[in-house]
């Protein structure tokens, strides 16, 4: 098991020196990456500190993974559904996907109609 890099923020003012990245007023913010007991500093670029964060998925939740059709809706608001009863069918690429319940459940609603087109993300069926 690999652990996960334990990451510090340190900002660095100068106004001189090859070291310290500095341009004029402006600091840097440099980070320490602690990864198995060794310790890295490096600058990351700013479209690595803009970038989305990974938030954990809400498991009530069920998403598209890519963008696609609802093609059948094989389930309603308020069913009792056990871990791998079929859901949905769902094309993307050309391709027909089933969708099945993640673990054992209810819905509570269905988000989506046959022949909805929808992209990447988007809420389909929520669980109670």
């Amino acid at each position: 098991m690999v652990n996960k890099p334990n990451i510090k923020s340190n900002k660095i003012s100068g106004n001189s020196g090859k070291d310290n990245h500095t341009n004029g007023n402006n600091m840097v913010k440099y980070q320490t990456l602690d990864i198995l007991g060794d310790k890295y500093t490096t600058l990351f670029t700013k479209k690595y500190e803009n970038r989305k964060k990974w938030e954990k998925p809400n498991e009530k939740n069920i998403c598209s993974f890519i963008p696609g059709t609802v093609t059948e809706i094989f389930i309603k608001a308020g069913q009792t559904m056990k871990k791998g009863d079929k859901l949905m069918i769902f094309e993307a690429m050309k391709m027909l996907n089933l969708v099945e319940m993640p673990v054992n459940g209810k819905i509570k609603k269905v988000h989506v109609n046959v022949g909805d087109k929808i992209p990447k993300g988007t809420l389909m069926i929520e669980l109670t």
